[in-house]
């Protein structure tokens, strides 16, 4: 089935930062474009919300980050990071973006998903069967699960062109030299 994308979709966009921004640093080594991410995602289309569910930390240097996603048009919620007694650390917005999601899902004919966690499959499925919304994902494929690319209607894979979703150091992958 082709994606129907048409300049009067109303679209959402549930932006799970903590998994764009470990991908990015891991794979690139690089900070994500959050600004490109939404203007690729959006396609043109009539924005309805820009969701990023983003973690505080207990020194607050985050806020500037925080600012310029608003600053573009992305409204942020927030939640404190989670620290047990044993050092561990917890910061999880998977079900806040699930339930943002459905609950927005009746005023939206698109549903886009900027994660490659596969925790959101039955999210994508219930959007697509309950709420009849084409659901997209938008995330960097090397670190994005299979099973969700497969569920979503589209997925747009960043690192078919990092440079365009990534701001400061980008380690291109090398290949070896071959010698004579």
């Amino acid at each position: 089935m082709a994606v129907v994308k048409h300049k009067e979709q109303r679209v959402g966009i549930f932006i799970d930062t903590q998994n764009l921004y470990h991908s990015a640093k891991n794979l690139y080594k690089a900070r994500v474009n959050f600004g490109q991410v939404l203007k690729e995602a959006l396609a043109n289309r009539v924005l309805i919300r820009a969701i990023a569910y983003v973690i505080t930390t207990e020194s607050g240097e985050e806020q500037g980050f925080f600012d310029a996603l608003v600053k573009i048009g992305i409204e942020t919620k927030t939640k404190n990071l989670q620290i047990f007694a044993g050092g561990a650390k917890k910061a999880d917005w998977d079900v806040g973006l699930a339930v943002d999601a459905i609950k927005l899902g009746p005023k939206l004919d698109t549903v886009i998903i900027a994660s490659g966690d596969g925790d959101f499959i039955p999210l994508v499925e219930y959007l697509k069967i309950n709420q009849g919304c084409q659901v997209e994902v938008i995330a960097f494929g090397k670190s994005s699960s299979g099973k969700l690319i497969e569920a979503a209607d589209d997925f747009i894979d960043m690192c078919a062109d990092p440079k365009k979703f990534l701001i400061g150091t980008y380690r291109s992958e090398r290949r070896p030299i071959k010698s004579p």
